[in-house]
């Protein structure tokens, strides 16, 4: 396989990752939970706003990486498994960065308010962690069997 679609498998796993959790943030803790806007330091209309924008970024990110991945099918070169180990690995960045970054750094928001944040936090940052892990322990492993 071409080093070109090597990586375009990996960043079309990225791109899809980090879309799906993105999406998955802004259906459930948004607008089924109701339990924070993408950005609550502000009225509640902004934080629709916010949302919305988030969504969108969420589905170019995702429709992006299938575009990609179509590529790489009609191509012939699609890696499953190196895939799958891209978007867990996205998946797994993108929600470290926004439970470290948006909700602790820049305060953009928390997970819930009026709660003992803590837990949340645990849950949120280690389901991240053990995203990266599994998606880089399938990526190393493609690797090893790919050499």
């Amino acid at each position: 396989m071409a080093k070109n679609n090597h990586s375009l498998n990996f960043w079309s796993g990225i791109l899809f990752g980090l879309g799906m959790i993105a999406f998955i943030d802004e259906t459930v803790f948004h607008q089924l939970l109701h339990w924070h806007h993408f950005y609550d330091k502000s009225t509640t209309d902004v934080g629709l706003v916010s949302d919305g924008l988030f969504h969108a970024f969420s589905w170019f990110a995702t429709v992006i990486g299938l575009f990609m991945v179509a590529h790489l099918r009609k191509q012939k070169y699609w890696n499953r498994k190196r895939w799958i180990g891209a978007v867990l690995f996205g998946a797994g960045v993108f929600q470290l960065y926004d439970g470290i970054i948006q909700h602790k750094v820049f305060r953009l928001h928390q997970i819930r308010y009026d709660v003992e944040i803590f837990y949340y936090d645990l849950v949120w940052n280690i389901g991240a962690v053990l995203f990266i892990i599994i998606g880089l322990l399938i990526l190393r492993r493609k690797r090893v069997n790919s050499a």
